[in-house]
């Protein structure tokens, strides 16, 4: 008789439970779209009902009417195309949002245009304000790299700090200068450049750790400050359909962030990168809402950047033949810290941009998962940018995380040669080589580096087609990777690299409900018409954080 109520109690549960999940109503439900979920098991879908903040549903638009209530909300999609809200997994947000208070010079493309807007800008503050960020190209008017003297007259008032677009580099006017004591009898600075004049004055510009002779004399952003730069950063990149981001660097942006939460006007979900070595800060805990801010990574700098001539090669470069780029910090030091971050079951992610800086960086990693082969560490290569044809194998046997910038790709090719010769460009941002060799790729922008869009960058990894219009075919075309791959990299793997694969990245019941309607199919049109796709609107969490519509 117990036996006979036991699974008369089992069966009442299991047909209860089956009537509640069948008739739940939904809080809101798409229909008549087109939509790419990203799960292999159920790639395309018509309509899904969202429950509070994640999916109840996918499928069919006729499986979805059994979710409708009374006060559901539908969206209309219009037939549009839906995939999963873009992950950017490398970002640099307050910095980002920052460059969008300050002058832009990304565009730059003469010597005039230059200095006049800075100019411009300079009159619209307060003397003895700083001007920062900036985020110039000198490739771009021919690869002269500009000066105090172009900017002086212009900014007597204001101290100058403004970056090249790799964050590498910094141009200075001689009111900055001064206030850092920095003259022809400044000596020069170990793993840095204070580039000089024949006469051995200085130009203005400071190279890698150079710059923090400047950048230390910058008084640090005041909270309001920095709270609207986060706000200005969270629009744009929701214009771009990014529902969530990894913050490469905090720069002590934790509790604005922290105020934007409680406020409800945090947008986007935001995973943490601290400096390598504050993993005893880390360990400390948030108390935030881990599906919207969280942090657990640890980011360190092997070398410095290609276009300032900092990326560490195994060879001289091609047009600087006693130079071979600098490491910023010991492999050795790095190792020490990574070993303390990895005991606490912290990720760690470094950045490596030559092919020496990138062969020193696997073995270091090789050293520490040789002493536990069986953990789940998920480190990461932020750039991954020139390999070693050998090390590419290496990323898939290790299970490191190559993440990548495919616009750099793009705009490096027009000059990236000239630089380091046509053998070592045969496996720069090798991307296609990568995924073939089982390695996973996750894809970011490096902004304010580069554009925040991943519409830009899925066109810059399908295309390969150059900034100045040069390589039609795709510059190192080989490299080239489909739609579909392009699109893995900034939504599942993206995920995966930051241990979300589990809630977000992909559309399926139970994940969050971050989602982005575009006005074009990508799957439908040309890889060369995607630069032209427009978002129409961004949902996280199943609410709408922008658009019109």
């Amino acid at each position: 008789m117990m036996r006979f109520i036991l699974s008369f109690s089992i069966f009442i549960s299991f047909w209860c439970t089956s009537c509640t999940s069948s008739t739940d109503s939904a809080d809101t439900i798409l229909q008549n779209a087109v939509i790419w979920t990203g799960n292999s098991d159920q790639p395309i879908a018509e309509s899904f009902a969202i429950q509070g903040n994640s999916i109840l549903a996918i499928g069919t638009q006729d499986a979805m009417e059994k979710y409708k209530g009374i006060h559901t909300k539908i969206i209309n999609a219009q037939g549009r195309f839906v995939l999963p809200g873009f992950i950017d997994a490398h970002v640099h947000l307050l910095m980002g949002g920052n460059s969008l208070l300050n002058v832009e010079l990304r565009d730059a493309n003469t010597k005039a245009i230059f200095s006049d807007r800075i100019t411009s800008f300079a009159k619209t503050l307060q003397k003895g304000s700083w001007i920062v960020e900036g985020n110039w190209d000198h490739t771009l008017w021919g690869g002269e790299l500009p000066n105090k003297e172009w900017i002086d007259q212009g900014t007597s008032d204001n101290p100058v700090a403004i970056y090249r677009l790799d964050g590498h580099m910094i141009l200075c006017n001689s009111a900055a200068l001064k206030i850092a004591g920095i003259d022809r009898n400044t000596p020069d600075v170990k793993n840095g450049e204070i580039v000089r004049n024949l006469d051995g004055t200085p130009t203005g510009i400071l190279k890698s750790e150079a710059m923090y002779l400047v950048l230390n004399k910058i008084p640090a952003l005041t909270f309001r400050v920095k709270k609207e730069a986060i706000k200005s950063a969270q629009e744009y990149l929701l214009s771009k359909g990014v529902t969530s981001i990894h913050d490469v660097d905090s720069l002590g942006s934790f509790q604005v962030l922290k105020e934007l939460y409680m406020e409800q006007a945090l947008k986007i979900r935001v995973y943490n990168a601290n400096p390598i070595d504050q993993w005893e800060e880390v360990t400390k805990g948030t108390s935030l809402d881990t599906t919207w801010y969280k942090k657990g990574m640890l980011k360190g700098f092997v070398d410095g950047s290609l276009g300032s001539h900092t990326a560490a090669f195994k060879n001289v470069y091609s047009d600087k033949p006693t130079d071979k780029g600098i490491f910023i910090n010991s492999i050795e030091g790095l190792f020490d810290d990574a070993v303390q971050a990895d005991a606490k079951n912290l990720q760690v992610t470094i950045h490596a941009i030559g092919d020496r800086a990138n062969e020193s960086l696997l073995d270091m990693y090789e050293r520490i998962i040789q002493k536990s082969t069986l953990k789940d560490r998920r480190f990461r290569i932020e750039h991954a940018q020139h390999l070693d044809k050998k090390d590419i194998q290496r990323f898939a046997s290790l299970n490191i995380i190559a993440s990548m910038q495919p616009y750099h790709a793009i705009d490096d090719g027009r000059w990236a040669e000239e630089l380091i010769g046509t053998e070592r460009i045969k496996t720069t941002y090798a991307f296609n080589s990568l995924i073939k060799a089982g390695a996973v790729v996750a894809f970011g922008s490096d902004w304010p580096v580069a554009p925040a869009s991943p519409l830009f960058g899925i066109y810059a990894a399908s295309t390969r087609r150059t900034l100045d219009h040069k390589h039609p075919g795709g510059w190192v075309a080989k490299e080239k990777i489909t739609v579909e791959e392009a699109l893995n990299a900034y939504t599942k793997n993206a995920a995966f690299s930051s241990f979300d694969e589990k809630i977000k990245g992909t559309l399926e019941v139970g994940k969050l409900a971050d989602f982005v309607l575009l006005d074009a199919n990508i799957f439908k049109i040309h890889p060369n018409e995607i630069k032209n796709v427009k978002v129409i609107a961004t949902y996280v969490g199943g609410k709408k954080m922008y658009g019109n519509e």
